[in-house]
């Protein structure tokens, strides 16, 4: 996969070009074909830009806005990517369609979001970690080596909690990719995930042919 990077000043200069980008994307997409279908993933960055994002003039109700991935915890629990989603997002007027994590039964519940899921999503917003996860796709677990399902829930804790997240099936849905990427810890990963090392789990993500990458100077690669 080949990727465009663009190498912005500060954190907050990353989240509102994400957000002025998935803006753009939304209102061309709402204009050829009715509606725009995203997948939004959690992280500070992240939720910075769907603040930025909610203070756009969008036609919201035209919206629907999917989880990539979520940590399995109760509905108050404020580390719930869904509390972050519905507190910057929640008045806008888009539909916003959580991952059920908080019963029992979780494997029922990924059977019950993927079935949830569209045939397409017009773009899917991913995030990367310093050991090169994406989405709750981590090292080690065995959610890597899912090719079947579109949603799963990761064996291990991963920073204190067991996650539901898509699958590599599920983001291969995605017709265009954008990885919002801060922090002096992201840059060995980044640089593996711009050299299509799939050593990373980031790094094995394939379907797209557009895959867009906003980066503070912190996370980026050296230049040569």
């Amino acid at each position: 996969m080949l990727h465009e990077l663009t190498v912005l000043p500060s954190p907050a200069e990353v989240s509102s070009a994400g957000a002025k980008f998935v803006a753009g994307r939304a209102l061309a997409t709402i204009e050829a074909r009715g509606r725009f279908v995203v997948a939004a993933s959690g992280g500070r960055t992240p939720w910075l830009m769907y603040g930025d994002l909610a203070s756009a003039d969008l036609p919201w109700e035209k919206i629907v806005i999917y989880q990539v991935d979520e940590r399995i915890t109760g509905i108050d629990d404020p580390d719930r990517n869904l509390s972050h989603l519905r507190s910057a997002l929640g008045k806008t007027g888009a539909e916003i369609v959580g991952m059920p994590v908080e019963g029992e039964n979780l494997d029922a519940a990924a059977d019950k979001y993927a079935s949830l899921l569209p045939e397409r999503f017009d773009l899917i917003h991913l995030g990367l970690g310093p050991d090169g996860h994406t989405a709750s796709l981590v090292p080690g677990d065995p959610v890597l080596g899912e090719t079947r399902p579109l949603v799963w829930t990761t064996t291990n804790d991963y920073q204190g909690y067991r996650r539901m997240t898509l699958t590599y099936p599920a983001l291969a849905r995605a017709d265009e990719l954008l990885w919002l990427v801060t922090g002096a810890d992201k840059v060995s990963a980044l640089t593996s995930l711009l050299a299509g090392d799939r050593m990373i789990p980031a790094g094995r993500v394939e379907g797209p042919l557009r895959s867009t990458i906003f980066a503070d100077v912190l996370a980026a690669p050296a230049a040569e």
